[in-house]
């Protein structure tokens, strides 16, 4: 028998059929800095429903998985601060919080997913030990390292394959999610290592 796993916009029953029709994945990355900093993920396709609606579906908790299918996961090989809040080296899951009221934040967290055999028991052998998400994230919310509050504008252009960018800037960059006409974003900055003030740094 077929289990249900939670995507994080639905429930989905897992079949060979909607296996093959997984979201492609990519990866992303820019140098902010010092730093490397990658953003891998999964890019879902509104396929003309309204991404509104979909977010209406969420948990009670309203996260979601930033992305589909696999976990979604931000490499940086030196410390940063995205949106003011410190992020050390290191990979991280990342979901966004969808509060009904629009404030929506990045939810960094140190815990890199469950492999999807322990979900399904008839996972394909190319996907039994690939990271899923957690679809409870209360349980996970003790390893969370930083909640990074989100801008919002509007994209003049609708954006159907869920997109996610980090581009390098004059003083740092910016890390943007981009789906249908909306855009949220955050600033990154590389952070001062500890002592770099000293005479002489």
């Amino acid at each position: 028998m077929l289990g249900k796993v939670a995507f994080g916009l639905l429930a989905v029953i897992l079949t060979p059929s909607t296996l093959a029709q997984m979201a492609p994945r990519e990866t992303v990355t820019a140098q902010i800095g010092g730093a490397k900093v990658s953003v891998e993920y999964g890019r879902p396709s509104l396929k003309g429903r309204n991404f509104e609606e979909l977010f209406s579906q969420l948990p009670a908790d309203r996260m979601w998985r930033a992305g589909s299918e696999q976990i979604t996961t931000l490499t940086t090989t030196a410390p940063l601060i995205m949106g003011g809040m410190m992020v050390p080296p290191g990979k991280y899951s990342l979901y966004v919080h969808c509060p009904e009221n629009g404030a929506y934040s990045l939810a960094v967290n140190k815990a890199l997913g469950q492999p999807l055999k322990l979900l399904w028991s008839q996972a394909p052998a190319n996907l039994a030990d690939e990271p899923w998400p957690h679809m409870n994230y209360q349980e996970i919310k003790g390893s969370e390292v930083a909640r990074i509050p989100l801008s919002e504008a509007k994209s003049s252009d609708s954006v159907d394959l869920f997109t996610i960018t980090v581009v390098e800037g004059s003083a740092g960059g910016t890390l943007s999610l981009a789906w249908g006409d909306q855009v949220w974003s955050a600033s990154i900055k590389p952070a001062r290592a500890e002592g770099s003030h000293r005479e002489g740094s």
